[in-house]
């Protein structure tokens, strides 16, 4: 029985990468050894264990062979007999088919370490388009090494491309589809995964609502980069630097979603995409598990952001109107993150990244003297249906004194 460090552990210790998962890879042992050493068994497609000491994941080596469409079409094969290099063959990537054997020696069957040298992403062989999911998983990787340098191959772009054609992201789950979503959108440098499924062609397929507002004008006063997509893009980045909150980046993604449906007629302008917006968000999260958290918060930045970017020129019964529709009082956590969401939009914009937003400090000072309102005083002296209307009265006094001493940047 041979052990093998293997997959992105091995990768990221030749980039220099903190490792911190490992996963084995067995040679020439038998689920019976494993369980006999006191390996647990957790894998139902396929032989994986749970080393009994570190709880480690250890595979037994095996191939794999396609028996139908999707990423569940597959027949798995493990004995005694299949090879490192038999299994460092169906891996995706070939960085990524790199094993260590426990005396440090590095098998590498497929020219991964040139590639890391490289920073290529390249595919280990065409059976890298029997499985759907490897279109997600290059993307995710895309984008996490692009601060590296890492570029996709063009031969391994254009199996990705023709696995689209082929209809084979037709067939991916939607729970598969939201995990690597959601792990690229929690990482660094995630509009490169959004870009990297739009040059294959697999985000009209995943995300038309986003495919289709790449090539949408908006007035070169407010938004210099024009193309909304590209506008997109450049809130994901800011949202990137201001928070690591998921909520926040789905919501960046999101936002604009409305102005892909405005009548060309129209255009560059987008009255109503705000609210146009919130039908398509609350869509694409029914087709995908988005959290309810990420839903909730996309839909409010959605039907409120332009609210937020005019704050200077709200009255304040409007501003208190934001305060209550967002449900500030009773989620004061979520609407800091609604807050946020607004001044990536506001900083994702061709030569404005630096600019200052005061207008989220407008509103949150507004919502500090709103909170300050002694409603538990006021539902003393009052009964039943006039309790609302009382307090709601002293929040609005409280916002117009908070708003005429609030001095507006030049």
């Amino acid at each position: 029985m041979q052990v093998y460090l293997v997959g992105g552990a091995v990768r990221d210790e030749q980039l220099g990468i903190p490792v911190n998962e490992r996963d084995w890879c067995v040679v020439g042992a038998t689920p019976e050894q494993l369980r006999n050493a006191g390996y647990k068994q957790v894998g139902k497609d396929f032989p994986v264990f749970l080393h009994p000491e570190t709880g480690e994941e250890y595979a037994l080596a095996r191939t794999e062979r396609k028996t139908a469409a999707g990423y569940h079409g597959f027949e798995f094969h493990t004995s005694p007999d299949v090879t490192i290099e038999d299994d460092l063959g169906r891996r995706d990537l070939t960085i990524n088919a790199i094993a260590k054997d426990t005396d440090g020696n590095i098998v590498d069957p497929f020219d991964g370490l040139n590639d890391i040298e490289d920073r290529t992403l390249r595919h280990v062989s065409d059976a890298f388009i029997e499985d759907p999911v490897r279109i997600l998983r290059v993307a995710r990787f895309a984008a996490r090494f692009s601060e590296q340098g890492f570029e996709i191959a063009a031969e391994t772009m254009q199996l990705m491309r023709t696995m689209v054609e082929d209809g084979e992201v037709d067939a991916l789950v939607p729970d598969r589809v939201w995990k690597e979503t959601e792990a690229a959108l929690a990482g660094a440098n995630s509009r490169v995964f959004f870009e990297t499924l739009r040059e294959c062609g697999a985000l009209r397929v995943l995300f038309p609502e986003v495919d289709a507002l790449f090539g949408i004008p908006q007035p070169e006063k407010w938004h210099p980069e024009i193309d909304t997509g590209v506008h997109v893009m450049m809130v994901l980045d800011q949202a990137e630097k201001l928070s690591t909150d998921l909520e926040v980046r789905f919501a960046a993604l999101v936002h604009d979603l409305g102005k892909a449906t405005t009548d060309k007629r129209k255009l560059p302008s987008h009255a109503g995409h705000e609210q146009r917006g919130i039908k398509l968000i609350r869509g694409l999260s029914k087709r995908l598990p988005v959290p309810k958290a990420c839903r909730d918060l996309g839909v409010l930045v959605s039907e409120f952001h332009t609210h937020c970017h005019r704050a200077y020129d709200l009255r304040a019964s409007t501003i208190l109107r934001v305060l209550e529709s967002t449900d500030a009082f009773r989620r004061p956590e979520r609407f800091e993150l609604f807050l946020i969401a607004c001044e990536a939009d506001a900083r994702g914009r061709k030569g404005l990244e630096d600019r200052d937003y005061s207008q989220a400090e407008l509103f949150r000072g507004a919502f500090e003297a709103a909170t300050n309102v002694d409603t538990a005083s006021i539902a003393a002296q009052e009964e039943g249906d006039a309790i609302p209307a009382a307090i709601s009265s002293a929040r609005l006094a409280a916002v117009k004194a908070f708003r005429a001493t609030f001095q507006v940047p030049p």
